[in-house]
């Protein structure tokens, strides 16, 4: 039976706001408070500096499942409506557990929590690893307290990653259409994680760049996107469906709500550049691999990564999803030059590729299938 103290407890001493504390009361008297439902987003961490960077989210479950191809119209904005009008949880406490090390963190306004703790068990740099981390809720939050804990990953690039790879989402990877509204919004209304389309070839290049030139590496990569954490199990099944490389999510916070949804992956792109600087200085000896679209503003923010690291970028592709002046494009290239950094505009996978081969980023022998998937996909 549930303690109607604790219960109030919740209500009374940790949410933040009047309207959204009398919003869960009335939700817990009519019975309508879903089940809270901890995510473990996937973390990161480094040999170097000892230490794991976490982030996950406590929300309302919102009762979706993997879609499947055939999954009609109606499904599938029924599916994105559950993702923007769920409920975050702030002020709950959850539990994180690393190893032999456990932290205690209050859930944001926007229901995320964050915490940074060391990997203690490591000792010298290893291989690149994916370790396990779990998280716990606490509180009671709803008819039954649910307190098993969820396991997350985190990933520790090694001695057998060559360089990283930051890569954007939207209209990189995935046709997204950002830069026509009301097109954008219709695709993600009316299309899932398994109908949503890849670039063409785009998942044979990466998976060439997460084995490297030698094919024996094993790339880091680190998925960076304006989309919020609401789309993080779209993203990630679209990722795993279309068999990219295991990675990373970078993704931007926002209150969730219905009124978000028309400005998603819009806005301010400065979260971008601040996430990039972290990973640079997290992992201060691995150079990268930067991958955008000129649809928003990846080449300017990657030009001014380029500005404060030029030694350790790699190169950056820029995938030309609209036409934009040439003259602009070849300031940046030009000024890129200037920093002895290869920026390289190109409207398909193919061109990208063969120069990524010709800088022995990747194998010569994967030039071959990258081709031949452009036409197949």
């Amino acid at each position: 039976m549930t303690d109607k103290n604790e219960m109030t407890d919740y209500f009374e001493r940790k949410n933040k706001g009047f309207l959204k504390k009398q919003k869960f009361r009335l939700k817990h008297k009519l019975g309508w408070l879903g089940v809270p439902q901890v995510i473990p987003y996937r973390g990161f961490g480094s040999y170097a500096s000892g230490e794991a960077t976490i982030t996950g989210a406590l929300y309302e479950d919102k009762g979706l499942e993997k879609p499947e191809g055939k999954n009609s119209s109606h499904e599938n904005i029924l599916a994105m409506l559950k993702r923007y009008s769920g409920d975050q949880i702030p002020g709950a406490r959850i539990k994180i557990y690393l190893g032999n090390e456990q932290k205690q963190r209050l859930t944001e306004e926007n229901g995320i929590f964050k915490a940074t703790m060391p990997l203690n068990e490591m000792n010298g740099e290893q291989n690149t690893k994916w370790i396990p981390y779990q998280a716990e809720l606490l509180d009671q939050i709803g008819p039954e307290k649910n307190n098993f804990r969820v396991p997350g990953e985190i990933l520790i690039p090694g001695k057998d990653a060559a360089f990283g790879v930051i890569s954007d989402i939207d209209d990189t990877i995935m046709i997204s259409h950002s830069t026509q509204t009301l097109r954008k919004l219709r695709l993600m209304l009316t299309h899932n994680s398994r109908t949503r389309k890849p670039f063409p070839g785009v998942e044979a290049f990466y998976r060439a760049l997460h084995q490297g030139a030698n094919e024996n590496s094993n790339n880091p990569f680190f998925y960076l996107s304006s989309s919020e954490w609401n789309l993080y199990d779209l993203i990630d099944d679209f990722c795993a469906y279309n068999q990219f490389p295991k990675g990373v999510y970078l993704l931007r916070e926002i209150n969730p709500g219905l009124l978000n949804l028309w400005k998603q992956d819009g806005g301010n792109h400065e979260h971008k550049l601040d996430k990039i600087i972290r990973l640079f200085k997290t992992y201060p000896k691995l150079p990268f691999v930067l991958v955008g679209d000129n649809g928003q503003h990846d080449p300017e923010i990657y030009a001014r990564v380029a500005r404060i690291f030029p030694q350790r970028i790699k190169a950056i592709y820029i995938r030309t999803v609209r036409k934009r002046k040439d003259q602009h494009m070849k300031k940046l290239i030009a000024e890129m030059e200037e920093l002895n950094v290869q920026m390289v505009f190109t409207p398909d996978t193919i061109n990208a590729a063969q120069h990524a081969q010709s800088i022995n980023l990747i194998a010569e022998s994967a030039v071959k299938p990258i081709i031949e998937n452009s036409f197949t996909d």
